[in-house]
């Protein structure tokens, strides 16, 4: 009849036919409010209010009893118990919705933490031990009737069977006193060992150690007999009572003091799961820090290896400029020393009379020779002058640069890979000269378009244009080929990192020129270039002689700048 009113009413009820079957329901979800009538089939509503007081789930919740107008006397056991309120079966129905929403106004606020599939209320269990067995029916029902979970043994070996049990917790073990067929004192001995041995076992455990409670049977327990027993392990003692009430208010403070300590034991497993926690946490953010060192020192070093690589290629150019400058200007100066001699002999002959024709055919050819000779001879010395202007081994540190120049050296040493197919464009809208470092500049130029040529497949074009961006003096090289795939964007200047086919590329180029605009305090980026293919842009910071970005950047070049005349040049 209730639930049918509280229905009608917008309320979502569940029914539970006992308080033991109420307490199973308090496990899947907590209620906004409980309302249980006093007279239950076995445990009581006034037991039933006691523990949900003692768990600390529960307590919050309001709870109202329900009983029979004229019982005074269980009203106030009922409230004494925990009840919030309590009100006749026999109350008006628009009082009783009245009551319970005011109860429901008053509950405080509870939020059930998600995923938390722990027990919101657990019923304790009892062990009983009696080799009487009318005693042993008699202390099961009790304690049945009080809402408790009971398992029974008429020796210590079946208690102790129990107690091993992995699906049973016991939380108090009741023994029988005195036992007829076994010692009481020696069973408290064998069932302390093994509570030591289960504390032992779970130093972590969330829930207390079970209790041993002796109860009296015909006043027969010795003083002496009783000491032995506590001296052994036991918790309790039950006198001899023939009122059922009294054993049962007893038994009730006992459990209670054993609900008690398992909030006190839940608690401390709590706060431990939280010390782990925290320090999982310390731990977490520690091994986060020492990777992220890891990972930079990792970078350090690769960047290092890097810088190393480079050092040994300029050393080894610089070998091999020396070596050039040793094995071939002095012998190239030779040859160009005869080569003049012979073409101003041949010009001599040629200019006296000759008897022949034939003879005369023969000087003029000697006199063209001479002179490809003499053309291919001063190819050689170019090269070999631009090999000196690029390595500029006898030039260190930073120095005013005349970057056209630069760019112009780059191009002669790249003219057999760029050949007749590449058509090369040179936009110089910005003063000639820049003060950094003009061996690794020419490095950082010469990678780029080295790579840009590789990448062109057949006929393709090469832009390079040279601005000023605001403070930075900006170098820009845009290539036809296909370009870089975003997908490999962001590792383009990693070291070992290249798109090119086994073997045909080391992975350093665009490393090394990444370091090297980085130490001229500039950037390096990559883009789109309006005939599809690569854009690499190259900005370092305007600087004086001191290294100081210079103030006026914008407005000395503006002032200074007079624009070269735009100069393609195939095969460049």
């Amino acid at each position: 009849m209730i639930r049918r009113m509280l229905e009608a009413h917008g309320f979502q009820v569940e029914r539970a036919a006992s308080g033991e079957a109420a307490l199973d329901l308090l496990n899947a979800r907590l209620p906004d409010m409980i309302i249980a009538d006093f007279h239950l089939p076995g445990m009581s509503g006034g037991e039933l209010s006691r523990q949900l007081r003692l768990n600390s789930r529960t307590r919050s919740i309001p709870l109202l009893m329900l009983t029979e107008a004229a019982e005074v006397e269980t009203e106030r056991e009922g409230l004494e118990s925990g009840a919030d309120a309590y009100i006749s079966k026999a109350a008006d129905p628009d009082f009783l919705i009245l009551r319970i929403r005011a109860l429901l106004r008053e509950r405080p606020a509870m939020q059930e933490e998600p995923g938390d599939e722990m027990p919101h209320f657990r019923r304790l269990r009892f062990l009983v031990l009696d080799d009487d067995p009318a005693g042993l029916a008699d202390h099961s029902a009790t304690l049945l009737r009080e809402g408790y979970l009971v398992e029974a043994a008429s020796d210590v070996e079946g208690a102790l069977a129990a107690l091993g049990n992995a699906d049973l917790t016991v939380d108090c073990v009741l023994i029988g006193l005195p036992p007829r067929r076994f010692d009481s004192v020696d069973a408290c001995r064998v069932l302390n060992a093994r509570r030591e041995e289960e504390r032992a076992q779970q130093a972590e455990r969330s829930t207390a150690p079970f209790l041993m409670i002796g109860i009296e049977r015909d006043g027969a327990v010795s003083k002496e007999k009783l000491a032995r027993a506590f001296d052994a392990g036991l918790d309790e003692f039950i006198p001899t009572l023939n009122d059922h009430l009294l054993l049962r208010v007893r038994l009730r403070a006992i459990v209670r003091r054993k609900m008690m300590q398992d909030e006190m034991a839940q608690a401390d497993a709590d706060r431990r799961d939280r010390a782990i926690t925290v320090e999982r946490a310390r731990m977490t953010e520690a091994l986060t820090q020492a990777n992220a060192e890891l990972g930079a020192a990792n970078d350090k070093l690769i960047e290092t290896q890097a810088k190393l690589v480079q050092a040994a290629k300029m050393a080894s150019l610089g070998e091999l400029v020396a070596g050039i400058a040793h094995e071939i200007n002095n012998p190239l100066a030779f040859i160009l020393a005869h080569q003049a001699t012979v073409q101003r002999v041949l010009g001599q002959i040629g200019s006296q009379d000759v008897t022949t024709e034939k003879a005369r055919g023969y000087i003029a050819k000697a006199q063209d020779r001479a002179t490809a000779m003499g053309a291919g001879l001063k190819r050689i010395r170019d090269l070999v002058l631009n090999l000196r202007q690029f390595s500029r081994l006898d030039e260190g540190g930073f120095q005013s640069v005349d970057i056209f120049e630069a760019i112009d050296t780059v191009l002669t040493l790249l003219r057999p890979k760029l050949g007749d197919r590449i058509h090369v464009g040179r936009h110089y809208d910005a003063p000639p000269t820049l003060w950094c470092s003009p061996a690794l500049l020419n490095q950082v130029v010469m990678n780029i378009v080295s790579n840009a040529a590789d990448a062109i497949e057949g006929e393709g074009r090469i832009d390079i244009t040279v601005t000023l961006d605001g403070p930075d003096y900006v170098i820009l090289i845009e290539d036809s080929g296909p370009g870089v795939p975003e997908a490999v964007e962001a590792r383009i200047f990693e070291p070992f990192f290249t798109t090119k086919p086994i073997g045909s590329g080391t992975g350093l180029g665009l490393a090394i020129a990444y370091s090297v605009v980085k130490a001229h305090q500039g950037a390096i980026t990559i883009g789109r270039s309006p005939f599809g293919g690569a854009s690499f842009k190259i900005a370092v910071p305007l600087m004086d002689e001191t290294g100081q970005p210079l103030p006026q950047a914008s407005a000395m070049g503006a002032a200074g700048l007079t624009e070269a005349p735009r100069q393609p040049i195939a095969g460049a």
